[in-house]
């Protein structure tokens, strides 16, 4: 998906986004695991109404991938694409908020706290250096390969975002709300 929206970027401006995706996702996955059962209760957020909320943001990217005939616009300095789409709901989507939640919730003990915090930065740091390789896989795979895979990609994920959506509704019915 990374590739399919930045087709318009340079590779120096993808690289930057990469950077900043990356920064955005280990913040929030750092907040959530230490700050997101706090947020979610003050706010009443249920990760059930989380589900339905980012499926329904992450199939809006899905549409966009898939529609054909979409011109691609070059980058807007005002838009930032960093955090959403990319980093929430895409790479930080309800399961991993979800495995957050709970892990930051059940784990007392500050030596294994300080642990996932170093797993969850090293994991986001991998994610980080295959996004900077973004612009070679592009030309490993060329023009045609991106747009294969764009349509590909939006059909997975709009697939998943109806799932999420579905899993939502479904947990909200049938357990008890």
């Amino acid at each position: 998906m990374f590739l399919s929206v930045t087709r318009a970027y340079t590779e120096h401006q993808r690289r930057k986004l990469s950077i900043r995706i990356s920064i955005a996702v280990v913040i929030v996955c750092l907040f959530l695991f230490f700050f997101g059962n706090i947020i979610f209760k003050v706010f009443g957020i249920t990760l059930d109404a989380f589900r339905v909320g980012a499926g329904a943001l992450l199939f809006l990217s899905a549409v966009r991938l898939v529609k054909t005939g979409q011109k691609v616009l070059p980058p807007e300095e005002d838009e930032d694409i960093a955090v959403v789409p990319l980093a929430i709901p895409v790479i930080v989507g309800p399961a991993t908020i979800g495995t957050l939640l709970v892990l930051g919730g059940e784990i007392p003990n500050v030596g294994q706290r300080t642990l996932g915090c170093i797993a969850l930065v090293i994991a986001v740091a991998c994610l980080g250096l295959i996004l900077l390789l973004g612009s070679a896989i592009e030309r490993a795979i060329g023009k045609r390969g991106i747009n294969i895979l764009s349509k590909i990609t939006g059909l997975i994920l709009a697939a998943l975002a109806a799932q999420m959506i579905l899993t939502g509704i479904r947990n909200f019915f049938f357990q008890g709300y």
